[in-house]
């Protein structure tokens, strides 16, 4: 046995268990090769007695990466990001991985900042959740710098997955959101709504632009329409929906019957501003938002909204990461129209 003052080391696992140093090894470090159960149940058991800590430092060194997952998320305390967030680590749990987390706060340079760090900690995947350029928006020095850092990294080893939206150039858990707005414009112009307005963010996220177009097509199928005047540009924040909803009711809805916020946490706001100005959301000006977030069905009126399964997105973006052949996880994950009190027919 060890004394209390010396800590235990890999060898003293291994030779108080009976088995070889590789075999400790294995048992202990994640290895992706199998070992014998009853050999595994030997080290750990071993292991406890001793009080052995792995120094995962030193794995990282030695193996050229960890057993850290990084996940980059835009900000903390949106509801879609945590939700992502839950789902990486649940898969991370199956696979004896730790997940850490930070945020850009929206800003490439903080991002591109924070890559450059975690590189440097070797993280065994980096997974990014955030919106990215559209195919028609370019690429800002940031955005560039961020494309060459993620390219270093995987040429050392690590693993790059994305979170929503398409990227031919790396591995990416993906919904189809052009396809989840569109069924959404198409049932409520269904429910009788003609004149639109949509609160949306900057103009060259794929995200925000995926959903506006999606959107724009399938109201245009059900009759309706969208003019480029009742697009409203605003951060993707509760904030920013709050702020374009409110200045516009002050500057005159002529004829808006319905905000559509291209993300929930912005139709909350939306909400809120509809209800500071005197109206009754969803009977005077309806509300329409998208991802399902779990406020949604709780705010007044519930929210309609499209449907994304949040915590699968996440699972899967681990497993495209871990996965030589991803098979199931690479496939968009199914969008689903919830129509709720806040967009009730129109007569």
């Amino acid at each position: 046995m060890i004394g209390s003052r010396t800590p235990a080391t890999l060898h003293d696992v291994a030779r108080e268990a009976g088995v070889s140093l590789a075999t400790a090894s294995r048992s202990l470090n994640g290895s992706t090769r199998k070992v014998n159960e009853e050999y595994r149940q030997r080290v750990l058991d071993a292991a406890e007695r001793l009080g052995y800590t792995p120094n995962l430092q030193a794995q990282a060194v030695a193996r050229g990466t960890s057993s850290t997952v990084a996940l980059v998320v835009a900000d903390i305390a949106d509801p879609y990001f945590s939700s992502i967030a839950a789902g990486v680590v649940a898969e991370a749990d199956r696979e004896h991985l730790i997940v850490t987390m930070t945020a850009t706060d929206r800003d490439p340079d903080r991002e591109l900042d924070i890559v450059r760090q975690l590189r440097a900690q070797r993280p065994r995947v980096l997974v990014l959740a955030g919106s990215r350029p559209g195919p028609d928006g370019a690429a800002s020095p940031a955005q560039l710098a961020l494309d060459a850092e993620l390219d270093a990294y995987e040429l050392s080893g690590g693993r790059v997955v994305l979170v929503g939206g398409e990227d031919a150039s790396r591995r990416t858990a993906t919904l189809d959101n052009f396809a989840g707005a569109a069924a959404l414009g198409r049932a409520l112009a269904g429910l009788g709504y003609r004149r639109f307005a949509v609160v949306t963010g900057d103009e060259g996220l794929r995200t925000a632009e995926d959903r506006l177009a999606g959107f724009r097509a399938g109201i245009l199928e059900g009759g309706g329409g969208l003019a480029d005047t009742d697009v409203l540009r605003t951060p993707f924040t509760r904030d920013g929906g709050y702020a374009a909803v409110r200045d516009r009711i002050a500057a005159g809805l002529d004829g808006v019957e319905l905000f559509f916020a291209t993300n929930d946490v912005m139709a909350v706001g939306a909400l809120s501003a509809i209800r500071d100005a005197g109206l009754a959301p969803g009977a005077d000006v309806a509300v329409a938002g998208f991802d399902d977030i779990p406020v949604a069905s709780d705010v007044t009126p519930p929210l309609t909204t499209v449907r994304v399964p949040l915590a699968e997105l996440g699972r899967r973006a681990l497993r495209l990461a871990l996965d030589e052949d991803a098979g199931d996880a690479a496939t968009p994950v199914t969008t689903e129209v919830v129509l709720r009190a806040s967009t009730p027919p129109r007569g």
